[in-house]
């Protein structure tokens, strides 16, 4: 919102998104009703340990590549995870793959957890149907997310078959894409003010292993993003929190024929990994690829 208000007013053109910053619009509830699933998703800062001053990166920081994966490709993914009698979504699909090859690039330490998360908006699960707070809330300046995490064993996510991996995407994210979670979520941040507090997965999930998050970028406006030179080709975007846990963002590819264009920032070891035994699916984002557009 941001981003393409500020390229409206550089051409002088109205700005076409009035942002709201009504916070009554996320008011808690009185009283509050907390699903203790929360404290397992979210902790006040003031609970982690102190960070640990490293001014020389290790061997395996995180790193950050683009790539490009097809359209066929992604609905061949989708095919295979939809195997267990249900089907699931590109999302879903595209992110069990990667949870999958994360850990196998960890399988000298089976014994060990590894953890993914997913981004999940909030605004159209508050609204629920209501076209007056779905006005409202796509109006409204700020985040409205949350980021439900899945676990488990890394010998699972290995040896098991994608469709059951993406199953246990599906789990883990059908509890957050509620009014309920989001309503909660709210309660759960007043109940802990003022003390701020941070997505467990971000300060600590690959404390037991390799961890990441995957936050889709499909409705990022790149397009309106034009200062007046011209409509960007590509675009991406990442903050470092700091954290070791890795970040992945599928965005929809210029090209507009159904290939995404994948944002990874991730160990170097699961990276090389990825390029080594996933380079039919995860090919460089290169000039020649957005030259065709």
């Amino acid at each position: 919102m941001f981003l393409v208000s500020w390229a409206e007013m550089a051409q002088s053109k109205p700005i076409s998104l009035l942002p709201s910053f009504r916070r009554s619009m996320l008011n808690p509830r009185h009283p509050g009703c907390i699903d203790a699933s929360l404290d397992d998703l979210y902790v006040p800062i003031s609970t982690l340990p102190p960070l640990k001053e490293n001014n020389q990166p290790s061997d395996d920081h995180l790193i950050s590549r683009i790539y490009y994966v097809t359209a066929a490709q992604l609905d061949e993914l989708q095919c295979l995870a939809s195997r267990g009698g249900s089907k699931r979504t590109k999302l879903e699909s595209f992110s069990a793959f990667l949870w999958k090859m994360v850990a196998i690039s960890a399988a000298g330490d089976s014994a060990k957890t590894s953890k993914m998360g997913i981004v999940v908006d909030g605004r159209t699960r508050l609204s629920e149907g209501c076209t007056d707070k779905e006005s409202q809330m796509g109006t409204y300046f700020g985040n409205v997310l949350s980021i439900p995490f899945g676990s488990e064993k890394v010998k699972a996510l290995i040896e098991k078959p994608l469709s059951w991996v993406a199953e246990e995407v599906h789990d883990f994210i059908k509890n957050a894409v509620t009014k309920v979670h989001f309503l909660g979520l709210i309660d759960w941040v007043e109940a802990h003010r003022p003390e701020p507090a941070v997505a467990k997965i971000y300060a600590s999930g690959s404390n037991e292993g390799p961890a990441f998050v995957v936050s889709s970028g499909q409705r990022f406006p790149v397009s309106k993003v034009n200062f007046g030179w011209g409509p960007p080709t590509f675009g991406s975007y990442h903050f470092p929190w700091g954290g070791s846990a890795g970040y992945v963002m599928p965005m929809p590819s210029p090209m507009k024929n159904g290939d995404w264009v994948v944002y990874v920032h991730l160990p170097v070891r699961q990276v090389e990994f990825i390029e080594t035994e996933a380079a039919d699916l995860f090919k460089p984002l290169t000039f020649d690829y957005l030259d065709l557009v």
